[in-house]
């Protein structure tokens, strides 16, 4: 019972972390439950599972407040169930051995990207700058590629695809973060399907999955409250600095390498970390001293 309620607490950071920046739900529980064990295939599987709830009222929620684009969704969400599917199937394949460090890899990955998107965080509140509809012949490798790490990675489909559509200029920010999000149901849906008939249901850690799927729901509401308190570039250099940490322990212990070694990797990380949230920080008050100039 103890376990559940802290995977449940798992499960509830998570969502808090996604409600929050619009990604890093899986990655985040997959790093929490690779650290207390799990092997990558079942942790991956128990994070999409419960991510089949949590998208869809994460879906449901941007609907009604009309932040999605239906074309963008469906044009995305198709490839992205594809290699979604695709990557459970591949990760399913992999000996536990093999895929600890190809998981880490990809979440340490994931993790650097979110250290250095959100220390340099511009405002979400760009205007649009081109109305040209993307492409499709963009939209179906993005998916693909996003939905494969997604899958394989335990995590990913915010961090890929959020950034890719941001920097097109061509669709508005809430409606980005609203369509990434919807159509990660679609991505869950695949990928909890390619695991369960790769693995079988004893390869689902069910009541992992219903722990994250209850602490996320809970955790919610508390996101929309905690995204108005706490700067989201700030919340983002966090989590980042800790997949960092976690994901960088794992490979560098799967590898064998040096105590003393390990040891400066981890102060350099511990330091990075540490800068990261500060600039956030001074980049994020810098931003509120100019609109009360631009305001005055």
């Amino acid at each position: 019972m103890r376990k559940l309620v802290v995977l449940g607490l798992f499960g509830l950071i998570a969502q808090l972390v996604d409600g929050s920046l619009g990604m890093a739900y899986g990655a985040t529980s997959s790093t929490l439950l690779l650290t207390i064990g799990l092997n990558p295939a079942t942790a991956s599987a128990s994070v999409h599972l419960a991510e089949v709830g949590t998208t869809l009222a994460s879906g449901v929620a941007h609907w009604r407040f009309d932040n999605v684009d239906w074309r963008l969704i469906l044009r995305l969400g198709a490839p992205g169930a594809i290699g979604a599917f695709a990557g459970a199937t591949v990760l399913s394949s992999l000996s536990t051995e093999a895929a600890a460090p190809i998981m880490a890899g990809i979440l340490l990955v994931i993790g650097v990207y979110l250290l250095l998107r959100f220390a340099n965080r511009q405002s979400v509140k760009d205007p649009v700058r081109n109305r040209t509809p993307l492409a499709t012949a963009f939209l179906t490798p993005l998916g693909g590629v996003a939905g494969f790490i997604d899958a394989t990675g335990g995590g990913g489909w915010g961090p890929v695809s959020t950034p890719a559509l941001l920097v097109t200029g061509r669709v508005e920010p809430r409606r980005v973060i609203g369509s990434v999000d919807t159509s990660e149901f679609l991505v869950s849906v695949a990928a909890s399907a390619g695991f369960l008939l790769a693995l079988g249901r004893e390869g689902v850690n069910l009541p992992v999955a219903a722990a994250l799927l209850a602490g996320g729901l809970v955790a919610a509401p508390a996101a929309a409250w905690l995204v108005r308190r706490l700067p989201a570039s700030m919340l983002g250099a966090s989590v980042g600095g800790l997949l960092v940490l976690t994901n960088l322990r794992t490979l560098l212990r799967t590898f064998d390498v040096a105590p003393d070694v390990r040891a400066i990797a981890y102060t350099v990380v511990v330091l990075a970390w540490v800068a990261a949230v500060a600039v956030s920080y001074a980049r994020h008050r810098s931003g509120q001293r100019e609109q009360v100039g631009a305001a005055g």
